[in-house]
């Protein structure tokens, strides 16, 4: 008898997952394009995601050729940012692109977090337990009408994957300013020259053992970076800076 219920709950297990996939099939999270397998990205979409390599300069995170990496690169040497390295996983392109916007527009997270954590063990290498990661702020308008913070939302996420701190409270916004995205060149760093500053107070609260990371989800001229960073002059401390996407010049 209790043979029989079992392969007759086996059969229905298999009846259902059967139904469930030609109701809902399987769709590659990016495009949403039906898939005749799991895997969460389609071919089209996997290769579109470009891995930035680790040909670039250490400070700024530029581009170089392999025989001058780390750098310091040319711009580096004349105006270098604030913090003392500039990494980026992706470039801001194809899937990747799809994928955040979807997030920050649409508030679809789901590509999203198959980037994260596809990315899981090279996460692992940049970030150690002892770190603590610091999301650039929103205006207050801004995080209001999108209904999250996205930089913050990331932290959450790079955490639980490298079992590390994370800490909204330490860099705040100064004020309102224009979307970075609407403004060009010296523009951008005009606008944000006073929009950050360190909390010190709750600094001295905290007991920090690891480096301290400046977090934001994509970084296209590094003005962002540059000046979040150098709100956290106060606190003595080297900074470093990442980036999930990286804006990349035509090729």
């Amino acid at each position: 008898m209790l043979v029989c219920m079992r392969r007759l709950s086996t059969r229905f297990n298999f009846l259902v997952n059967g139904g469930r996939h030609l109701l809902f099939p399987r769709c590659c999270l990016f495009c949403h394009t039906v898939m005749n397998k799991d895997g969460g990205c389609c071919g089209d979409c996997l290769a579109s995601i470009e891995v930035l390599d680790s040909h670039r300069c250490r400070r700024c995170g530029a581009s170089l050729p392999a025989d001058l990496a780390p750098g310091p690169c040319g711009s580096c040497l004349k105006a270098p940012p604030f913090q003392q390295q500039t990494i980026s996983l992706f470039g801001y392109r194809g899937a990747v692109r799809d994928a955040i916007l979807a997030w920050k527009l649409q508030g679809e997270d789901a590509a999203l977090r198959w980037l994260m954590q596809t990315a899981s063990g090279r996460l692992k290498e940049i970030f150690r337990p002892d770190d603590m990661l610091l999301p650039v702020p929103m205006p207050l308008s801004r995080m209001r009408k999108a209904g999250q913070h996205h930089a913050a939302a990331l932290c959450k996420i790079i955490a639980a994957i490298c079992d590390c701190g994370w800490e909204w409270r330490l860099l705040r916004r100064v004020g309102e300013q224009p979307r970075q995205s609407s403004l060009s060149g010296t523009a951008r760093r005009n606008n944000l020259r006073r929009a950050f500053r360190a909390d010190t107070a709750h600094w001295r609260q905290m007991a920090v053992q690891g480096r301290i990371w400046v977090v934001d989800d994509i970084l296209t001229t590094g003005s962002t970076l540059h000046f979040a960073a150098r709100a956290l002059k106060p606190l003595s401390m080297d900074i470093s800076a990442f980036s999930l996407a990286r804006v990349l010049a035509d090729r």
